[in-house]
């Protein structure tokens, strides 16, 4: 575990201060932007998801130019447009200007882009690791903004601040990443060029399958941070400041739930159980927050939420990584990390509009039947321990067996990397095994 953190400390880094400024300002959004000169529920649903839309659009086009122009060339062009972005928001005085400025920030699309970096600098058996890692960085992220976003937004001018505070975290990792990130090892593999396009990750069934749970799995988050903010601020008349006394006991049970998450999803290959638990908590917390009168009862849906949603955290990037092939990973991240952008920018304005129509219980009740499409999606899933992967070092297996090995049955992806020595080999464990193909690819 030392030598993974060693690996990917600094690329956690930097998708820990970028998540931490976008849920610093997250956590108070919906109740600022409601008063904004032009505001209604659903431009306030649309300011708490804008910035997903632009991520939608220009996730795979990221996505891909790190394939090819360079992770760090690509990640310093959306760090730039990010920060950007949240000066402009930090300086609107209406919720135009305000959507503006989101829909910039949100341009800066280079979340799968650091997430197919680190897993470019660890070994496919070390990658659920990596992702634990990262996955703790951004739940630590989560935390703190949960706690610094309510208690700086509750002061005057204190929102402005925050988006401020946010371009500043995105000029720190540029820093960092021109300091401290060593450049990716070089990787061959054997498919043809023709096969590296985009069309190609959607006829995996699997990737399919892990698509529309991004969509859903954030679609809730949206939902629940247009709601939370404003029910606190509406229904029970808790002050801004003091928001955070509700958000951290529930960040605190939800990264308690990603231990045993990771555990059971990787260890034990017990993904699509973990994912329907989820959900279930899901479920029940939206009908917590949305029909409940106490201010301790909407607090426990808010725990609710936070532990089906984090159960998820550890799995989701990690099982992409697992099912793509090495010269699609970014595209499949890009594909991956669009459907959930789609998902948190239809959510929220989704949210503020039903808001507007049916209320509190209207929302709830439309999370609830996701929920239960959500449910029978999953239950058809695979889960990733179906398929294996082999590390054959090149002074004793023969890389020109490769062509050979190919046009085996349940092959899924073959790389090598050159740095290391090391063909890598991803097959279907219900149609080969280790021994089969370590028998084909040993020298003679």
């Amino acid at each position: 575990m030392k030598d993974i953190i060693k690996k990917t400390w600094h690329l956690s880094a930097i998708i820990g201060l970028r998540f931490l400024g976008l849920f610093v300002v997250m956590s108070v959004l919906s109740a600022y932007a409601k008063d904004l000169p032009g505001a209604t529920a659903t431009l306030v649903g649309l300011a708490v998801g804008g910035y997903a839309l632009t991520q939608a659009a220009l996730q795979v086009p990221f996505g891909v130019m790190s394939d090819k122009i360079g992770r760090k060339k690509t990640i310093l062009i959306g760090l730039l447009i990010f920060a950007l972005g949240s000066v402009m928001a930090g300086m609107a005085d209406d919720i135009w200007t305000l959507l503006i400025g989101r829909f910039l920030q949100g341009a800066g699309a280079i979340g799968a882009v650091i997430i197919a970096m680190i897993s470019d600098h660890v070994r496919e058996d070390e990658r659920a690791h990596a992702m634990a890692v990262m996955g703790m960085v951004i739940a630590l992220a989560f935390t703190a903004a949960m706690v610094i976003g309510p208690i700086i937004g509750g002061f005057p001018g204190g929102v402005p601040t925050l988006f401020y505070l946010t371009a500043g975290m995105a000029l720190l990792s540029i820093i960092l990443l021109f300091t401290v990130v060593p450049e990716p090892p070089k990787i061959t593999h054997s498919f043809a060029e023709e096969e590296a396009k985009v069309r190609d990750v959607f006829k995996d069934k699997d990737l399919l399958r892990m698509y529309i749970t991004f969509l859903f799995h954030s679609s809730t988050m949206a939902v629940a941070f247009f709601l939370i903010p404003l029910a606190l601020k509406n229904n029970f008349h808790l002050p801004m400041g003091e928001f955070w006394k509700v958000y951290l006991p529930a960040v605190f049970f939800g990264i308690i739930a990603m231990g045993p998450s990771a555990v059971f999803g990787e260890k034990y290959n017990k993904g699509k159980e973990v994912f329907l638990i989820s959900i279930a908590f899901i479920a029940v917390a939206f009908l917590l927050m949305g029909y409940s009168n106490s201010l301790l009862l909407f607090g426990t849906g808010v725990v609710f939420f936070f532990i089906g949603f984090n159960m998820f955290e550890p799995l989701l990037q990690s099982f992409v990584s697992k099912f793509a092939k090495a010269h699609q990973k970014g595209a499949a991240l890009g594909v991956a990390n669009t459907f959930a952008y789609v998902g948190m920018g239809i959510g929220a304005t989704l949210a503020g509009k039903i808001f507007e129509i049916w209320s509190i219980q209207g929302v709830a009740m439309t999370v609830l039947i996701v929920s239960i499409f959500w449910a029978v999606w999953i239950f058809g899933m695979r889960n990733p321990g179906l398929r294996g992967t082999i590390y054959l070092h090149t002074d004793k297996f023969d890389r020109e067996k490769l062509p050979e090995l190919k046009t085996k049955e349940g092959i899924n992806d073959i790389y090598v990397n050159e740095t290391e020595g090391v063909i890598v080999i991803k097959y279907d464990k219900e149609h080969l095994d280790e021994d089969e193909i370590r028998g084909i690819m040993l020298k003679r």
